[in-house]
């Protein structure tokens, strides 16, 4: 304990030194201030008629005009937002385009103030930032913390310490041929105007992940969120626009957009320099369609199939390790997540104890509305309600048809027993925490993506190249992850799956800790990156630039042989050029110099 304390001790020093050496440490931040009613239910105790929303969603007869805003754990109404026409799009990329060019102007003092600022918002305002992450998506408010508020964070900080070095003019190597007389480098200097259709999971990081790297590089940024998470923006964008007025930015750098299918192909077709799109393989090949008639490069995170393979020689303790690690994946934000682990696979020798072991824990999850018992509830709500409870649904019964066993819920009358006592009489959108075992590769939940709360741990497997096969054998590619008890096994099982990211011994998501590292996938779970040094070039117009290295000595003009009209002897010159810098041996170099001055000379 002492050590832990010693070695914790040393590191608040060093960064405590490191921050005092800063001269920005100096200047102050200002903290950001939000009316709390904007946080709250607008009429507490008047309830959602979701069964009636859903039958006119069904027949189609839903009014687009208006986007209605529900708690999905509790079913609170939280009113209705106008969606917004393509021809409100267009006025609101004019307006972006205005101030980008302001903003693309300003020192990167500035930019690193702005996300200080927001950083400090979402330290200091962490709690109700993610009350309102919890009342739109009905997650817990741990999940809400742990997988918005603190990504966040780390996203900021990384972008406030790196960003300026990754988007400086970028020295290269010189051709051959100009290495005396030329210096080359590559410029960043930004898009333009960025859009991002950003889903419903996480209300908060969704709109500040693309909105942090878009302002730092130089551009301007509209959103469109999803129908069913629009309400949190209220509260969200009155932050966003205080982080900018505080560092005197333009308001208009950063905007919303809310509505359905047309609102999205109106930001798709605008002419934004660039798309982001964040959802299904489905919807995301729509968009590109789109935005190919506008020849609009696009982002696709299109969600995946996450591995998370367990090999046979996992010791005992660190098998109770991996169990509480496999259950924080698949129950993270009730599983409704692009990257978290939805395929099992575990080794001959440990499958029955690693089954076990996670049913005793998830048997014993308590399901509810988190922002009214905190301290209590494990897992929060299904957010897309009866849509997504009938998926799922379906996905457990056809794996059972076909030999999987339920080791804990795997329907909806199982669900009362793991509900809390307040979320018994709400009526909120909730699916049991289902554990599945021995599902066979034929399943449709092996193909299907199942953003949801179940933990499906296929047959198990006896060699490790068998189990890679098995694996890759799957439309998608985003992420995973591989254990074993000795790291270089689980090192190689990583480096043989096919996925864009991958973590030894650990779950994948500590490869999205690390904001220092692209994201993005493979095959259907979509190209291209956010986050890393990638990711944030990415939103640039990257420019390669070339200038004399001595341009008031020397110049380069044209030789003699090679001007207009021609003499004759242009490509016997040419010809003496390519051999002498590229040709092999003396004898080579020789000839070349030979064909130049004779070209000269003529």
């Amino acid at each position: 304990q002492q050590v832990i304390l010693g070695i914790i001790g040393t590191y608040v020093t060093l960064k405590l030194s490191q921050l005092v050496l800063r001269s920005e440490f100096w200047i102050s931040v200002p903290s950001i201030k939000i009316p709390k009613e904007l946080s709250q239910v607008p009429e507490p105790g008047k309830k959602f008629d979701l069964a009636s929303h859903e039958a006119l969603a069904k027949r189609k007869k839903l009014d687009l005009t208006i986007i209605k805003c529900w708690d999905p754990s509790t079913l609170d109404d939280l009113g209705t937002i106008p969606s917004t026409s393509p021809d409100e799009v267009k006025s609101i990329v004019m307006r972006a385009r205005v101030a980008q060019k302001e903003w693309s102007k300003s020192s990167w003092t500035t930019r690193r103030r702005l996300l200080k600022v927001m950083l400090k918002w979402c330290v200091e305002d962490q709690e109700r930032l993610a009350t309102v992450a919890v009342r739109d998506s009905g997650k817990t408010l741990t999940d809400a913390v742990f997988g918005e508020i603190l990504v966040t964070c780390e996203k900021l900080k990384w972008l406030a310490e790196n960003a300026e070095q990754i988007l400086a003019p970028e020295p290269r190597a010189p051709g051959t041929t100009v290495i005396f007389t030329k210096k080359v480098r590559v410029e960043y200097p930004p898009l333009g105007v960025i859009g991002a259709i950003v889903p419903w999971n996480y209300p908060f990081h969704n709109v500040l992940n693309p909105t942090s790297a878009a302002l730092t590089a130089g551009n301007a940024i509209i959103i469109k969120v999803s129908e069913y998470a629009s309400w949190s923006t209220r509260y969200i964008g009155q932050g966003l626009k205080q982080c900018l007025a505080a560092v005197g930015a333009p308001l208009d750098l950063i905007q919303f957009i809310y509505g359905y299918a047309d609102t999205g192909a109106a930001l798709v077709s605008s002419g934004v320099e660039k798309l982001i799109f964040v959802g299904s393989p489905q919807v995301g090949a729509k968009v590109m369609e789109t935005a190919s008639k506008t020849l609009t490069p696009v982002v696709l995170e299109l969600g995946g199939k996450d591995p998370f393979v367990i090999c046979d020689d996992i010791l005992p303790a660190e098998l109770e390790r991996i169990v509480q690690v496999s259950l924080r994946g698949v129950f993270q934000s009730m599983g409704q997540n692009c990257a978290g682990p939805e395929r099992f696979y575990v080794g001959n020798k440990i499958y029955d104890s690693f089954c076990t072991k996670v049913a005793q824990v998830a048997n014993k999850l308590i399901v509810g509305a988190s922002n009214l018992e905190p301290a209590k509830i494990d897992c929060g709500a299904i957010t897309m309600g009866t849509v997504s409870i009938e998926r799922l649904q379906a996905l457990v019964d056809d794996a059972v048809d076909k030999g999987a066993k339920v080791l804990c819920g795997g329907s909806m009358q199982t669900l009362e027993k793991h509900l809390s006592p307040s979320s018994k009489q709400q009526k909120g959108s909730f699916y049991p925490p289902t554990i599945l075992a021995h599902v066979p590769d034929t399943a449709r939940i092996a193909k299907e993506e199942i953003f949801g709360p179940i933990m499906c741990i296929f047959t198990p497997f006896d060699s490790d190249d068998q189990v890679i096969q098995r694996i890759n054998d799957c439309p998608f590619a985003l992420s995973s992850c591989a254990f074993a008890q000795d790291p270089k096994r689980a090192r190689d099982l990583a480096n043989r799956l096919d996925a864009g990211m991958s973590s030894v011994n650990d779950l994948e998501g500590t490869t999205y800790l690390s904001q220092s590292l692209p994201f993005g996938g493979l095959k259907e779970s979509g190209f291209d990156r956010f986050a890393g040094p990638e990711g944030l070039r990415g939103l640039c117009a990257l420019r390669s630039v070339c200038e004399d290295k001595f341009p008031k000595f020397l110049r380069t003009a044209i030789p003699s042989p090679m001007q207009y009209p021609s003499k004759g002897m242009s490509h016997i010159f040419a010809q003496g050029i390519v051999e002498l810098f590229y040709g092999f041996g003396l004898r080579s170099k020789v000839h070349a110099l030979s064909n130049i001055i004779k070209a000269a000379t003529a």
